[in-house]
């Protein structure tokens, strides 16, 4: 069976079109992952406070104090690991698209579309919008902790006391 190239060339432009989805989610995965860098340095660095502190009260008081942060960081951190999940998946079906598409062009001589190109486009959008809304409610949850009033050593330490 001799390939021809303009059937070749078609069936190239045709699978690369969902190539630039798959450049979006790249960008999105890399974003995902400083998140969730910063979500983890957080929480390191919080749960290292509360370690360092050499007063038994003190370090009670801090763990009570951060604990509502660190609820807040934990569901980020799950937010942020279901979208990168979701965006993988999204990766996976539009690469599986873009085969089907690059070889039912290339096998069968002229564009015989399998029944699954559109379940896995579909699948691939779909977990696409998943993972983002997954990301916008990650961003909600990291705004609202910025709002929380801030408290000095120095509150805590009249806390302890009373």
């Amino acid at each position: 069976m001799a390939f021809n190239p303009n059937f070749l060339s078609e069936s190239i432009q045709l699978s690369v079109a969902p190539v630039f989805l798959l450049t979006a989610v790249a960008g999105m995965i890399s974003a995902l992952t400083h998140r969730i860098a910063r979500v983890i340095d957080r929480s390191r660095s919080l749960q290292f406070e509360i370690i360092s502190e050499k007063s038994l009260e003190h370090q009670l008081v801090l763990k009570q104090f951060h604990q509502e942060e660190l609820i807040y960081l934990s569901k980020r951190a799950n937010l942020v690991n279901i979208s990168m999940a979701l965006l993988v998946l999204c990766a996976i079906q539009i690469g599986l698209t873009i085969l089907e598409l690059f070889f039912a062009e290339t096998i069968a001589g002229k564009m015989s579309i399998s029944d699954y190109v559109l379940y896995t486009f579909i699948g691939g959008i779909s977990c696409f919008i998943l993972a983002l809304m997954c990301l916008l409610w990650e961003v909600f949850i990291a705004s609202y902790t910025v709002r929380m009033k801030p408290q000095s050593k120095a509150s805590i330490s009249l806390k302890t006391e009373q």
